[in-house]
């Protein structure tokens, strides 16, 4: 038996069909839709996820409405201990639910067991929504009258989250949401519906009132379904631009508030005073941790100057060195894309590449992993001799592939990240000040990095974003949060 064989008789093989959470309880979907989920390693069916109706959707949006009226007077020391319990089971469960979130979607275990630890700190930040949602006041506005600012719940809200971050996305907002004072509804992505459905399991053994949180697994049906329901407040999403921006259009076209995170096209901006060793070990993960699954992963290497050819050969040479394999393998340091169907488009981009006139200098695609014949592979790529308007210089392509744009100095470099419709992240390497605060100063992303090759803010900060990475006003995580699940209240108040 291989080794990745062993590993895999570590973990369930099988889930069985996965229910939703309604009002406190799990129950069975009626709908006659399912589809598999699979893991992307083996290519095995591991559960099945329904595709919930439309009454299920109301169900779930009536308990959680009903819930909010008792909910919101819990004052928010008692709405936190919920939050202090459930951080705690996620710390004695970590593990668990790290295997889970590879089994479903592929990563390495080492990655999935960092997105936890981001979920749990989430969580953490949460508990502190007593002191966060603090108002403010000023007394003898005018003589006699005093002025006080309250926030206070809204009601209502739901997420929509991606397949790439099965366990942490959803607490961006979620523990924010119930620590003011909301109730929450969860669609999870139909690809991975497992790690979220482990977390609720926590949550509800923390013994949280009835509708306070709900899960609802499905498709574009159920999205609908939440975002047509007057009763849902706002919503919170984070996916392609696409999806984001019709989330966007259609939430706030029903009054509703909305934070849309969409796509990204992150550049990594090389100065020749980079110091080249840590600079390659930041470049190797950022484009080629989870597969080059992040929105925040590194896509294009932008080389100043007399850096490209050294960079160049250093990042081709580590690059080479990346073991591909079964995210549950502990020495693999990078595990399959999340489907065959997306490995089939990352392919079609690689194809495109070439077909442009890029320079593939290493060739990941038919890459095979012992034991895993029918898994979603692809090997770390490497593109040169890219120029900016070439289709993988300008397009999300959502896996393991790296492009190198030579260019003459910093000023080239930010006109290229300043012309692309995207403004997810960047960074850039060098040991100069004066390069680092000129291009955080210039460069129009949401989340800069100097020297950080994966610029991912920690949750006491927004996840921001900008361009076509992001509509809306407020981001997830953090203050931002908070000010997203409250509204302001003004009362002016005189005595007689």
């Amino acid at each position: 038996m291989t080794q990745a064989q062993t590993v895999l008789l570590e973990v369930k093989q099988y889930h069985g069909r996965v229910k939703n959470y309604i009002n406190g309880q799990w129950v069975d979907s009626t709908t006659k839709e399912w589809l598999d989920v699979t893991n992307p390693a083996t290519g095995g069916v591991i559960a099945e996820v329904p595709l919930s109706t439309e009454e299920e959707v109301r169900q779930a949006v009536q308990a959680a409405h009903e819930a909010f009226k008792s909910w919101r007077d819990v004052p928010p020391p008692d709405r936190t201990q919920y939050l202090f319990a459930f951080k705690s089971l996620l710390e004695e469960h970590k593990e668990e639910l790290a295997r889970i979130v590879t089994q479903e979607n592929g990563k390495s275990i080492v990655d999935a067991r960092g997105e936890v630890q981001r979920a749990i700190q989430n969580v953490e930040v949460a508990t502190g929504a007593g002191s966060l949602m603090m108002g403010y006041n000023l007394e003898d506005i005018a003589r006699g009258i005093d002025e006080d600012c309250l926030r206070q719940p809204m009601g209502v809200f739901c997420a929509i989250v991606p397949f790439n971050f099965p366990a942490m996305v959803a607490q961006w907002f979620m523990p924010y949401a119930i620590a003011c004072g909301n109730t929450y509804i969860l669609k999870p992505s139909e690809q991975v519906p497992l790690s979220l459905n482990f977390c609720i399991e926590l949550l509800h053994k923390t013994g949280i009132p009835k509708g306070v949180i709900n899960l609802v697994n499905g498709a574009k049906g159920v999205v609908d379904a939440l975002l047509d329901s007057p009763e849902v407040r706002g919503v919170s999403f984070v996916g392609s631009t696409g999806v984001a921006k019709y989330v966007y259009q259609k939430a706030t076209a029903n009054g509703k508030r909305a934070q849309c995170q969409g796509g990204a096209k992150n550049f990594m901006v090389a100065m020749p005073d980079a110091q080249l060793d840590k600079t390659v070990d930041n470049l190797i993960g950022s484009f080629y941790g989870g597969a080059g699954q992040r929105c925040l992963a590194g896509s294009v290497l932008l080389a100043v100057g007399d850096v490209y050819e050294p960079i160049k050969e250093r990042l081709l040479e580590a690059a080479k060195k990346i073991r591909v394999g079964n995210g549950l393998d502990e020495s693999a340091n990078m595990g399959p894309v999340i489907s065959k169907k997306h490995q089939d488009k990352v392919l079609g981009y690689i194809d495109q590449g070439v077909k442009e006139g890029a320079k593939l200098i290493l060739d990941g695609r038919g890459v095979s992993v012992e034991g895993c014949p029918d898994g979603a592979f692809i090997g770390p790529c490497v593109f040169d001799e890219v120029t900016p308007d070439m289709t993988i210089a300008q397009e999300e392509i959502f896996g393991p592939v790296a492009a190198i744009i030579r260019v003459k100095d910093l000023d080239e470099a930010i006109g290229i990240i300043e012309a692309n419709r995207y403004g997810n992240a960047a960074s850039i390497f060098t040991s100069d000040g004066k390069s680092a605060r000129e291009f955080k100063h210039r460069v129009p992303v949401g989340n800069v990095g100097i020297n950080v090759g994966v610029a991912a803010p920690i949750s006491f900060f927004p996840f921001s974003g900008m361009k076509e990475s992001f509509f809306g006003d407020l981001h997830g995580q953090g203050q931002d949060a908070i000010e997203f699940f409250t509204e302001k209240k003004v009362v002016i108040t005189r005595w007689f």
